[in-house]
């Protein structure tokens, strides 16, 4: 990581428009360490030379990526010639500032000086150069204006990840994939070329790893979870894998555009794709097919641990990747092992007995540990996600952090190297606006200012320990994703975003500003054919309980224009309320608001926050078992807060890990009740089921409760839909001041879960008390 630098470098953009200054705008993503824009242009031409200046070796490769990229938007075809005038030159230099990755940039009316350390420096100018040109040919002249740049970056790992096990992308596709992320200085490419439904790189030694394991039953027209699984007979159509000699060619076309490939090469888990080509890998050794989908049901899908062949096949395999890709890393996965099948396993369980380790977990940190130093005898450094950590920490491994920051603060308070991945809000198959009128994603809520916002660098990190982050990655998981349009749609805006957060330097970051520079590579986008988000035009409702009363703020990632809500459900136009501040609740509604520029409706669909006013609106909540800390809603009073949860299972809800909820409220004084409701969530795919049922008491002393209604479930814990529920109790009037709510949670998960025979999440939001 290179160290913050000092805040006089950083220079505003300049747009300066009289007087014969040039008028047009620069807006370079990621922003420079310094622009300063000067008076005048300098024109292309098919007159035009690159003059090398250095290593021509060195230089040759990259003058011919520059040739190219000319002759694609506008025909022109610049020959290398030894000229200073009406020249494009690129010289090899020696300054300590900039890096091996950093240039400096200088254009004035006579030509223009790309000048680095590297190679990667020079790349990144001519990348720097070409967002100052058309994106398509126009067959206008091409002008750039004058300008100089000093420019380096603030992290030396900026990643994206492409997961191509779920779903196959064409060898061209994923130089195109490439070639995006290269355009905004993005270095490392994480190809996740292994997993569960997809084996996707030939692998010589063992030909049924494609031949079997990259081919499946094509169950594309069904959701991801509820696939069926293959059944013999049928013919393996959909997936698709590389030969080692594209695999070479990616590499290389790579290698110019200055992006390093990490290949992922699953292990110990998450290689039914694997097993499904060789049995004998896994515990049970059962013939099995390629998995379809989501659906585990009696699958393998961890090699055996205790099985001395699964290390031999590793190794092999990867004396077969590791001769392909000259990366310094090799990623190994590790991530979401369920070691049940080691624990039924005599192999694995006669290993532990042999190695004296307690524990499954400690079986794993053998295997990954074990792995690692062939890796290393190899020259090569093993990274994994943050699991890897689990039973112990292989000796030079570096740590992928993607459950949050928390694997990666401690992995580098051990002195290890960490890249911050965490998904929020770094997942690029969250959603990014809506949800409503998005293309399907995973779930989540991951928007291009979250992107923006995002600092690599955790508090909890010193000094000393923040010089063990190399840096940020996205990562784009494909269940839900199958085309190239929809790929680009969750990549593009915010991979730029992610680009300013690993490059530019703290003290140069401006979200309006950024704003604003989007709006020009949005242009580029619309010319190029690429699907794009327009932004996150969703309106934010944050509601809040300040002293007792219920308010919600209205927020919108967006700039420039206005809000406008209805409270009585009704779709809001721009002659509705305007928003000027926090919204007083106080009765019940339904809160409907738009976001609108020039007049004009952004979105597609209005956000919408129930919210429901009763006796017990505000007062306090005791709870027998305690909240998880992952699912707190707003605080101990979320049951209480008037606010009703959504689908989105991360807001508005108390989620309850395998234990009943027991909650008290007191009201206060005593009450007149008639009924009392709850309200629970069931999604099967995230592990959240409807309670077996819920009983409602009341009591006027807080001790002796009396039974009011018990209320059995109505939902199957096989029902695959995402539902909401509110079990109700009505009763005969009563006084009251003490109410109790005892949800009892599904013991064990439905067969054919993933999760099949583990116990439920029980997720609520609200208690609701009337007369």
């Amino acid at each position: 990581m290179k160290p913050l630098f000092r805040t006089s470098l950083v220079l505003i953009l300049l747009c300066i428009g009289s007087h014969g200054f040039t008028q047009q705008k620069v807006s370079i993503i990621p922003q420079p360490v310094s622009l300063l824009l000067l008076e005048g242009d300098f024109v292309i031409n098919n007159e035009t030379v690159i003059h090398l200046e250095g290593d021509k070796k060195e230089l040759k490769p990259a003058a011919a990526f520059f040739q190219s990229y000319i002759n694609g938007i506008s025909g022109y075809h610049l020959l290398l010639k030894k000229r200073t005038s009406n020249a494009i030159t690129l010289k090899l230099i020696n300054n300590p500032l900039i890096g091996t990755e950093g240039y400096t940039l200088t254009v004035g009316k006579d030509g223009i000086l790309i000048a680095a350390n590297a190679r990667a420096g020079i790349i990144y100018g001519m990348q720097s150069l070409f967002q100052t040109l058309p994106q398509v040919q126009t067959n206008r002249e091409l002008k750039v204006p004058a300008m100089e740049i000093t420019d380096y970056p603030r992290f030396k790992w900026r990643g994206m990840h492409l997961d191509v096990g779920r779903h196959f992308f064409s060898a061209d596709m994923v130089k195109a994939y490439i070639d995006l992320i290269a355009a905004y200085k993005i270095n490392t490419f994480h190809w996740h070329l292994v997993d569960d439904q997809g084996w996707r790189i030939e692998i010589k030694k063992y030909p049924a790893l494609t031949a079997v394991g990259a081919w499946r039953v094509d169950q594309t027209d069904r959701p991801w979870d509820i696939r069926p699984q293959a059944i013999p007979g049928q013919e393996a159509t959909y997936g698709g894998y590389y030969t080692q000699e594209q695999i070479k060619e990616i590499i290389a076309y790579a290698k110019i555009r200055n992006v390093s490939i990490v290949p992922e090469i699953e292990m110990p888990g998450h290689v039914a794709s694997a097993i499904a080509a060789y049995p004998n890998l896994s515990c049970s050794q059962k013939t099995q097919l390629p998995l379809t989908g989501g659906n585990y049901s009696g699958a393998s899908s961890n090699y055996c641990a205790g099985n001395e062949e699964v290390f031999t096949f590793l190794e092999e395999v990867l004396n077969e990747v590791v001769a392909l890709f000259p990366s310094k890393y090799i990623h190994i996965g590790g991530d979401e092992v369920d070691k049940t099948s080691w624990k039924g396993c005599p192999r694995c369980q006669a290993r532990m007995k042999t190695l004296g380790l307690k524990n499954e977990n400690e079986l794993q940190s053998y295997f990954i540990t074990r792995m690692e130093k062939f890796l290393i005898s190899k020259q090569k450094r093993m990274i994994g996600w943050d699991e890897i950590l689990e039973g112990g920490l292989a000796p030079e491994a570096t740590v992928m952090s993607w459950r949050g920051e928390a694997g990666g603060i401690e992995a580098a308070k051990m002195n290890h190297e960490v890249v911050m991945t965490p998904d929020y809000p770094l997942y690029f198959d969250h959603y990014q606006a809506g949800p409503e009128g998005e293309p399907l994603a995973f779930g989540g809520f991951n928007t291009l200012k979250k992107v923006y916002h995002y600092e690599p660098i955790p508090k909890e990190l010193n000094a000393e320990q923040a010089k063990y982050v190399l840096g940020a990655q996205a990562n784009i998981w494909t269940e839900h994703i199958t085309t190239k349009e929809h790929l680009e749609y969750m990549l593009l805006p915010r991979m730029l975003a992610l680009a300013e957060v690993v490059w530019s330097p703290v003290q140069a970051k401006s979200w309006d500003a950024f704003s604003e520079r989007l709006k020009y590579h949005f242009k580029g986008f619309e010319q190029k054919g690429y699907r794009f988000s327009p932004g996150n035009y969703t309106v934010a409702i944050k509601p809040a309980v300040i002293n007792g009363k219920l308010t919600a703020a209205l927020l919108s990632d967006a700039v420039n224009g206005e809000i406008f809500y209805t409270l009585n459900g009704d779709v809001p136009t721009i002659g509705s309320l305007k928003y000027t501040g926090p919204v007083v609740i106080d009765s019940t509604a339904i809160l409907k608001a738009i976001f609108a520029v020039n007049g004009a409706v952004m979105g597609l669909v209005p956000s919408k926050q129930s919210f429901v006013f009763h006796q017990a609106t505000t007062k306090n909540v005791s709870y027998v078992n305690p909240v998880s800390p992952n699912y707190l809603a707003d605080g101990p009073n979320s049951l209480t807060d008037g606010i009703r949860g959504t689908a989105a299972v991360n807001k508005y809800w108390h989620g309850f890990n395998g234990q009943d909820l027991i909650a008290t409220i007191d009201l206060g004084k005593q009450m007149d009740i008639g009924s009392i409701s709850l309200g629970c969530l069931q999604n099967y795919k995230d592990w959240i089921m409807m309670p077996r049922w819920v009983k409602f008491e009341s009591a006027e002393d807080g001790i002796n409760f009396k039974e009011l209604k018990t209320i059995n479930s109505p939902v199957s814990p096989e029902d695959k839909m995402t539902l909401i529920h509110d079990f109700k109790a009505s009763f005969n009037q009563r006084k009251a001041r003490f109410i109790r709510v005892t949800a009892k949670v599904l013991e064990a998960l439905p067969k054919g879960h993933s999760g099949e025979g583990k116990p439920a999440w029980l997720f609520a939001d609200e208690i609701v008390v009337t007369k």
